[in-house]
């Protein structure tokens, strides 16, 4: 059963599960609705915006010790291959996952204890776009052997002018994995800008 989550709020993932290694986390979002003056009255439109999922694997203390451990549409996956990245979807139109994120918690190198997930709006200063203009996000984590949907995560905050999304993180609790609904917005144009602030 899906535990539907608040900003803030904290799930374990792994605790009496010891079956359970291989996660997908899942993002979706949709352009929202334009409503402009045209000849004849308003019409609704739908602006195309790119966004780009990415995980960033930290280390205990929030650091990215190796550039192979930004997984994101230019790097598909990890060098340790424990995060494996879908493929970038260039609209976001549509029901479903927009982007897929896949992570196998056996093959997580002892040294990340944070997996953090970010979205990023592709040229977002060119085409003067940001996070107000996006309508239905969401994460959600989900048992990829069986389809199980653990946790889900709504993001329903005013991102006006944000150009960047932390969305969520999963991270180590002893020998436990844990899920943190975050929903913070930030400025960052282009995911290895976001990716500094963790250097």
């Amino acid at each position: 059963m899906t535990i539907n989550l608040v900003k803030g709020q904290k799930i374990d993932l792994t605790k009496g599960r010891s079956d359970l290694t291989k996660l997908l986390v899942g993002l979706g979002w949709d352009p929202a609705e334009e409503k402009s003056r045209g000849l004849f009255g308003f019409k609704k439109s739908t602006p195309n915006i790119d966004c780009d999922a990415s995980a960033l694997m930290l280390s205990e203390d929030d650091k990215l010790l190796r550039k192979e451990n930004l997984v994101c549409f230019y790097n598909l996956t990890s060098a340790c291959g424990s995060v494996k990245h879908s493929g970038d979807n260039l609209t976001g139109e549509g029901a479903g996952d927009d982007e897929q994120i896949l992570i196998d918690l056996s093959k997580v190198p002892s040294d990340v204890h944070k997996i953090l997930v970010v979205v990023n709006i592709y040229q977002a200063e060119q085409r003067r776009q940001d996070f107000g203009m996006i309508a239905s996000a969401y994460i959600r984590v989900a048992n990829e052997q069986t389809g199980e949907e653990l946790a889900r995560y709504n993001l329903t905050d005013n991102y006006a002018g944000m150009t960047a999304l932390v969305t969520g993180e999963l991270y180590r609790n002893g020998s436990d994995w844990k899920f943190n609904a975050i929903g913070q917005g930030k400025h960052a144009a282009h995911v290895d800008i976001l990716a500094r602030e963790y250097v």
